[in-house]
Order: C-alpha cells, then structure tokens, then sequence
C-alpha cells in the first residue's frame, strides 16, 4: 500500500511515456519546444511493464494513466497497454492525449486492452486552435475523437484549457457540442505547466468564472459530492441530465486532500504531486538489478514523504523548473 502521513492511499498511477509532443501548446513550452530526454534516460517498455506491475501486485494501485508528451508517440504504446491489461488483478487502464493520430491506433489500443481516452482540445475554431498550438491539426484531433468513441474507449472526456482572450469565450459553446457528440467536457484551470514561466495568477480563468459563462445557457445541478471521491474534477449535470460537466480547480479550489495519485515520470522518476520538487530515482534501481520488494520499498518511502498539498493556493508559489511533457499530466 501507498500511504502518506495525512492518511491518504495511492491507487492511481500516473506513467509518462515520453516527454516529446507534436504540439507546442503555449501554456505548456516554447515554439522551439525543449531539449528532450536521450533515449537511455527513458525507461524502456520492459522497465515500465515491470514498474507497473509492481504497482499493481505489491502496492494496491487500481488505475493506470498513460500520459506525455504525447503518448501516442511511444513506438510501443500499444503493447505496453497489453501486457498491463494482463496483469492480475487487471487495473483500469486510461490514456490522455492531443488526439493527433487517435484515428488510426483507436481501435487497436481498444483491442489492446485500453478502457478509454481523455483527449485535450481547447477550441473548436481552427485559427485559435493554430495560435494556442503552433499547430494546424485541428481537424486530427476532432477525427482522433471521433474514433475514439467508435471503436469504444468511453467515457471519452475532452479535457479544455480557457485562455484569457483566446478561448474564454467559448465555454458555452464548446459544452453545447460536447453534449451533442457525447463527449464528456472538463474545464482546467490553467496550470504553471509552461517551461517558458509565462503563467500569471491574476490572468488566469478561474473555476467561478468558468461556471458564470457556462450558466448563460444551461442549468448547471451539481452532483452529489459521494460520487466524486477522490476525482479531481467537480462535476455538474447539465440540463437535468444524463449528460455531465467538469471542472478542475486546480488553483483556486486544491483538492490535494483527497488526492490519491502517484507519478512515474518518463525517465524513471518517482513524483508524490504533479509540483513535487523532490524525485525518487526507481530507475537507478531498476538498472542496478535491484529485486521488486526494494523498488518497492522505495516507492512506499517516497510516498510516505509526500507533503499536504500542492502549493498552488498559496500567491507566493514558485513554478517548478523541470519541464513538465516529462512528468504527464
């Protein structure tokens, strides 16, 4: 078991399979994007299935996310997915992605093993698509989407960012087509994820006024708090239902009380929050043959260590210097 002394258990694993990405979101890097990782530094896919499995067998982790960068670039995603999805007991197995190249892996990755998708797009205008992304792959991603939903990876959620005078006008809009496809829509608080340290508290969308826009055109019911448990986001029912909303307030609502992740960066780091600035090196250990009960011996003491919260509530907070495409979302 993963327990830290607040009482909290990990059984939510977050794996970044690579820091690279196709996209150069603004918020997240620069144009030129970032000195990746030389390829000894990543974990190979039999040093992942071993972490995982680990995790899994000896340390009570339930769920696992596989993440970036982007990790539809991982050559061996799909038989990473497939020997994870072997493992007894067999986690829930999920995938966040930009959605570029979903179209033509969906239904592999289904076949794989995978149970769904958080795919992340941040405007349904293809120009604001271009600005936010450096990128002109709006049209991949909604085909990435489409797929995804057809060969089953549900609930697809569609994981939004609002950027002040970019997007932030299209809240309403963007939850009236993700109801209409049956996408499940999640709202972000922008994070201080971007290499270049550009992000400004004051100049963010905050969870209220996210919900004030949304609610010029629909009713918002939240749902009841015992279905949330240790999910990050809040939910609300939109027009008295079935369908769902989302917002994670990252900055201005933590909800690191609740949090029960632990992170497994793409170099074989061990991370207790997305803003941790202290690593466990479990890869080190991998390479000096070191047997499954010391990697998890190290695993649990990290976790015992991890601290009461992230830190972003409080105005004083520094940004993290390690480029965050290596630590996934």
């Amino acid at each position: 078991m993963l327990i830290d002394t607040y009482g909290r258990v990990a059984t939510d694993l977050r794996v970044s399979l690579t820091d690279r990405c196709n996209l150069r979101c603004t918020y997240c890097m620069p144009e030129e994007g970032l000195q990746w990782l030389a390829k000894p530094d990543l974990l190979s896919d039999d040093e992942i299935v071993r972490l995982v499995r680990i995790a899994v067998t000896d340390l009570g982790i339930e769920e696992v996310r596989f993440t970036g960068g982007e990790p539809l670039l991982r050559p061996g995603l799909t038989g990473i997915v497939e020997r994870v999805a072997a493992l007894t007991p067999r986690p829930r197995l999920s995938l966040t992605t930009n959605g570029i190249g979903l179209a033509r892996t969906a239904d592999a990755l289904r076949a794989a093993g995978l149970d769904r998708v958080n795919v992340s797009l941040d405007t349904l205008r293809p120009d604001v698509f271009q600005t936010l992304t450096r990128r002109k792959r709006h049209a991949d991603v909604l085909r990435g989407l489409a797929a995804a939903r057809a060969a089953g990876l549900t609930p697809v959620k569609v994981n939004t960012v609002l950027m002040p005078g970019l997007n932030d006008d299209e809240a309403p809009d963007l939850l009236a087509w993700a109801v209409e496809n049956d996408y499940e829509l999640r709202f972000i608080e922008q994070m201080p994820l971007d290499a270049q340290h550009g992000w400004q508290r004051d100049g963010m969308v905050t969870a209220g006024d996210i919900l004030a826009s949304l609610r010029t055109r629909f009713t918002l019911t939240p749902e009841d708090s015992a279905e949330r448990g240790s999910a990050p986001a809040e939910r609300w029912i939109v027009d008295g239902g079935p369908h769902r909303v989302g917002v994670i307030a990252s900055v201005t609502r933590p909800f690191c009380r609740a949090c029960d992740r632990t992170r497994l960066t793409a170099d074989g780091q061990i991370r207790t929050c997305l803003f941790a600035t202290e690593e466990t090196n479990l890869r080190a250990a991998l390479r000096s043959d070191a047997p499954d009960a010391e990697i998890a011996r190290r695993w649990k003491l990290a976790m015992w260590g991890k601290k009461a919260g992230s830190g972003l509530d409080d105005p004083a907070f520094l940004q993290p210097e390690r480029p965050m495409s290596a630590i996934g979302g």
